[in-house]
């Protein structure tokens, strides 16, 4: 080969190498910084059903959560989060019968993180299962929790998060306060929220979210404000997850 077709086989080489370098570069670039034009819309099924993994912890479940109104004749509330639990299956984090129930539309993915409220006499488990159901098999499911008033069963609720060394560290089954179970029809996710008292003082009579805050409900999980723990904090990591799966659901400019 001659000197000049050897020179001229090495520049094209070498243009090659920096192209791919280029393009690797930037597609790296774009998935380090979460670049919008790098990303494709999805339906909020997909997005929803990937949020577990796709979406940082501290969106689906914020270090601090405001309640303006949400606590016992319109009183603000205050939660921290004082941890996260690894993300697992189901069968670690909900008792049998609920999870024969929510059989039906299958387990992705469990997450449940545990806060407390301002004064930290409360203590409250939120968590999100992840299903493998499209939009019909949760509509079932939705219509099944309310028409056979699942949300009301004691031997329905979830089980709390009690991360030793916390405030919630005695936070087990018989301390169970208070809960809501709610299964999502616009993204495939089943939502709870559990409370109880951060003293680890075990409650006989464990009351829905409702009936603790219908009115004149007088029992110490009523007159505590637990109800309305956890409903409140149900509300706002609900609310959080319905407004990224939206962001994320549309399309790139």
């Amino acid at each position: 080969m001659r000197p000049r077709s050897r020179r001229r086989t090495a520049v094209a080489a070498a243009c090659v190498v920096l192209g791919l370098g280029l393009i690797g570069g930037a597609a790296t670039g774009a998935w380090l910084t979460g670049d919008s034009s790098a990303r494709s819309a999805g339906t909020p099924y997909a997005i929803g059903r990937d949020a577990w993994h796709s979406v940082p912890v501290d969106t689906l479940f914020p270090r601090t959560l405001k309640g303006v109104g949400a606590g016992p004749g319109g009183t603000d509330r205050t939660w921290n989060r004082i941890a996260v639990a690894p993300d697992g299956d189901c069968a670690g984090g909900l008792d049998p019968l609920l999870l024969t129930t929510l059989r039906p539309v299958g387990c992705e993915r469990l997450v449940r993180a545990t806060y407390a409220d301002a004064t930290r006499s409360g203590v409250t488990t939120v968590g999100m299962v992840f299903t493998a159901a499209d939009a019909a098999g949760m509509r079932a499911l939705g219509t099944r929790f309310t028409g056979q008033k699942l949300t009301a069963r004691t031997d329905l609720m979830p089980r709390a998060y009690a991360p030793e060394g916390t405030v919630a560290a005695g936070f087990g089954d018989r301390q169970r306060a208070s809960w809501t179970v709610r299964p999502l029809t616009e993204i495939p996710v089943v939502l709870f929220a559990v409370s109880g008292f951060a003293d680890a003082r075990t409650v006989a009579d464990p009351q829905p979210a409702a009936a603790a805050m219908a009115p004149g409900a007088a029992t110490d999980v009523a007159q505590a404000g637990l109800g309305h723990e956890a409903k409140g904090l149900a509300d706002r990591v609900e609310r959080g997850l319905r407004g990224t799966v939206a962001d994320l659901a549309e399309p790139p400019e």
